[in-house]
């Protein structure tokens, strides 16, 4: 299984808790930006992660193939 690693650039982030509404097992959003909720920022390949990426209005969100370093989601 390929791991993943995803990460919330705070100083982009507007708040919109789009990604705590796809995955909220892996964001939160108790404050003015969202996070990733600890021990989920590694985790198996999981499109709802690429979903999420995707659908972030600021782009704030980055999933990157653990091995390789390949930055796979936001989706061009």
């Amino acid at each position: 299984m390929t791991d993943w690693h995803i990460e919330v650039d705070g100083h982009v982030c507007v708040g919109s808790g789009m990604c705590v509404a796809l995955a909220p097992d892996r964001f939160a959003l108790d404050g003015p930006a969202a996070r990733v909720v600890p021990g989920a920022a590694d985790a198996g390949a999981d499109d709802v992660l690429l979903d999420v990426a995707d659908s972030c209005p600021a782009s704030a969100i980055t999933v990157t193939d653990g091995g390789s370093g390949q930055v796979l989601g936001p989706r061009p």
